[in-house]
Formats: C-alpha cells, sequence, structure tokens
C-alpha cells in the first residue's frame, strides 16, 4: 500500500514496511473497478500456430502519428539474469512493430486533454482506496478525517538523515501532501506555468489510460517498452549502452549527491526535467532512462518473465505481488529523477518498478504507444496531434 493509502488509514494496526510495497517509488488506480482487469491489449496474432507462420511488422504501414516514433518489429533478449530476481530470467521476445511517443506525455499536452474532457485526475478527488482486492482484510480500513482530502505524494523537503525511521525504511522521506497535483507537483503552492514542456506527474495508472483514449492510443506493454528502450543496441545495461556517464557525461536526469538528504544536480535538474534535454536513444525515443517512471499496460508478477509467450507479450492475467499479496499493482519502467546509483538504479533498460494504480506520484508518468491494428480499425491520434 502507498504511502497516500497510509496516510488515510483510520486503523494503523500494521508497520509501515507490511503495509508499503517495498520497492521504490509509491504510485497507484484511480476511478475504475479495480477489481475488474482492464482489456489488455490486443495482439495482431491470435493464436499459437499464426504466432509461428505469420512474420512479424517490421516495416513501417503507414504515415508516422505526429510527435510519434516508429518501432519496428524484431526479436530481442528481455531481461536480464544478472539484475533483481523479477528482471529475470532472461528470454527471448518478438514484437510487431509500433509507433511509440517521442517523449514522455507533458503538461502541454495533458492540459489539452483535460481542457478537451473535463477529466478530473485521482489526486484531484475525495481520496479513495481502490487497489485493495476485494477479499482483502485491508477492505475494511477507513479513510482518517483529518487526511480525507485530495493529494498526491512528494518527496519530504525538510528531510535530513536524522529522520530516517528504520520501521518506516524508504518512506521516511516520502510525505502525503493535500494539494499536490498535476497542476501542483511539489504542492498547492506550486505550479505548472513553467513547466509545460515537463512531463504531467501525479497521475495515476487509470489517468493514463483516459488520455490514452482520448488520444486514440494505449500504454506500451512492459516488453515493448524495454524493447524500445534498448532501441538498436542488444543487452546493454543503459539506452545508449554499458558505462552509465560515458566522456564524463550525464545522458539522463536522475540523483547525485547524498541520497535522499543532498541533490547536487549536476545533471542539471533537481525534478523533472523538460522532455527531449538528454540525447535520444537509437530509436529516436528521449527519456527512457530517468526523469519520470512510465506505467505499462501490464499487471505486474515478479515471476510473469518465466513463462511469458514468446511473441507479443502481455503480462499476467492479474495482480501478484508477494511483498503485498492484497494490493492490485501495474508495472512502471524508466526510473525517475529520484532514483540513486546509492538506492533504486531503477534507470536500467532491464529495471522493473510495481506500482498500485490509484496513487500518483511527482515522479510518475507515462508516454502511449499505436499499433498497425489499432490504425486500420479506425483509431486516430488527432486529439494529440496539435502539439
Amino acid at each position: 500500500m502507498s504511502i497516500r493509502h497510509i496516510a488515510l488509514a483510520l486503523v494503523l494496526t500494521f508497520s509501515f514496511g507490511f503495509l508499503l510495497f517495498a520497492a521504490f517509488g509509491p504510485t497507484g488506480f484511480a476511478d475504475t473497478e479495480v477489481s475488474k482487469p482492464e482489456p489488455r491489449p490486443k495482439s495482431s496474432v491470435s493464436s499459437k500456430s499464426r504466432n509461428r507462420t505469420v512474420p512479424l511488422i517490421v516495416e513501417e504501414p503507414a504515415e508516422t502519428p505526429s510527435g510519434m516514433v516508429w518501432i519496428p518489429g524484431g526479436q530481442f533478449m528481455m531481461g536480464t539474469n544478472e539484475g533483481k530476481p523479477d528482471e529475470g530470467p532472461a528470454h527471448l521476445v518478438e514484437l510487431d512493430g509500433f509507433w511509440m511517443d517521442q517523449h514522455e506525455v507533458t503538461n502541454r499536452e495533458f492540459a489539452k486533454f483535460v481542457e478537451a474532457t473535463g477529466y478530473v485526475t485521482t489526486s484531484e478527488r475525495q481520496p479513495e482506496l481502490l487497489s485493495i482486492k476485494d477479499d482483502s482484510p485491508l477492505k475494511d480500513i477507513e479513510i482518517r478525517p483529518d487526511m480525507n482530502v485530495p493529494g498526491s505524494v512528494c518527496l519530504n523537503s525538510k528531510f535530513q538523515a536524522a529522520d530516517y525511521d528504520p520501521t518506516k525504511g524508504a518512506y521516511s522521506w516520502w510525505s502525503y501532501i493535500p494539494g499536490a497535483n498535476w497542476r501542483h507537483p511539489s504542492g498547492p503552492d506550486s505550479s505548472i506555468e513553467d513547466r509545460m514542456d515537463h512531463p504531467v506527474v501525479h497521475v495515476s495508472w487509470p489517468d493514463a489510460i483516459a488520455y490514452c483514449e482520448w488520444a486514440g492510443k494505449r500504454l506500451p506493454t512492459e516488453a515493448e517498452w524495454e524493447y524500445a528502450s534498448r532501441g538498436k543496441l542488444s543487452k546493454k545495461t543503459y539506452p545508449w549502452g554499458d558505462e552509465r556517464n560515458p566522456d564524463g557525461k550525464w545522458l539522463h536526469n536522475i540523483w547525485q549527491g547524498d541520497f535522499p538528504v543532498t541533490n547536487s544536480a549536476d545533471d542539471g535538474y533537481e525534478a523533472t526535467a523538460p522532455v527531449g534535454s538528454f540525447p535520444a536513444n537509437t530509436f529516436g525515443l528521449y527519456d527512457m532512462s530517468g526523469n519520470v517512471w512510465e506505467w505499462c499496460a501490464d499487471f505486474y508478477s515478479p515471476s510473469y518473465y518465466a513463462q511469458s509467450p514468446r511473441r507479443n507479450p502481455m503480462g499476467p492475467t492479474s495482480s501478484y505481488d508477494p511483498q503485498e499479496p492484497d494490493i492490485i499493482k501495474r508495472v512502471q519502467r524508466g526510473g525517475s529523477f529520484m532514483c540513486s546509483d546509492q538506492y533504486c538504479i531503477g534507470y536500467r533498460n532491464s529495471a522493473r518498478m510495481k506500482g498500485e494504480a490509484d496513487t500518483g506520484a511527482f515522479h510518475t508518468g507515462f508516454r502511449c504507444v499505436v499499433t498497425p491494428s489499432m490504425r486500420n480499425q479506425g483509431n486516430s491520434t488527432t486529439n494529440s496531434d496539435s502539439r
């Protein structure tokens, strides 16, 4: 359960370590029926026999949608046997080609969606505990009246090393901030007026889904995301190779300094950076490492790689996190400006994150994809073309 949930809980008879997921960065769902899995992206191949006979879609079949890049179909080795346990086993995956947003969805783009639809994000609504499974005893937790106000999760700007509580672990430096949302990323007194080209943050998984539906797009599967991140380089640690700082240069927006007390911002950014501030990978995609965590379509399961189909895997049919089996979680990828070599290291190609979908955070965003089948079915991207 995220800090958002902890801050809202009336009955706190559990420890932070039990209630919070033991990875990095709280995130999460909105006002959808989370006990019922969202439809997974449709595969362009309907059976195993067709998988063996239908060639991969490699050549771009139509004009590139505005702001997107064609990712040609192919095969790659997904995951690693040398990372964290849920990053393996490394396994061969084949994917049909697709288009992906060149960069993370920005505040400017998200504002157009909100203006057109009147959509209200999770962090702007009265809090609800929606990512708890229906059969969980945690369903009985009630929202504390004094915290029953819209808000989201931010870094505790006043955190000092002496404030670290080993019973809370990483969550010692997180705070639920009333009034924090995509329009006010650091709290009610902050603004996005000078951040319109920064990635939108404080978006839950359903917030991202709502934007995708409006734009005629969808979230990438985890396999699509990793394939796109690796680009034309095989089995590399980062989108550009194996060296984190080639020639002493920072190629992504992450944390430098004494984490989480002092951020020296050697890369030029203390928080989010405008999209495209660092070099693109070999597919022409920006910020596939660092800046903000990006939601994927898949439910999270640490053991899925061992049973993943070879062609166009779409993730497990339900969520399972052994550390918090009562919480429904989705995959996030790419790391964020909060990732440090002293902690998390989520900015590697193979690194995985899991987040409960009803919680956003100030380091969580997303980007979208479009498949040839979506174009063939008449879906358009006209809503997001006017960037």
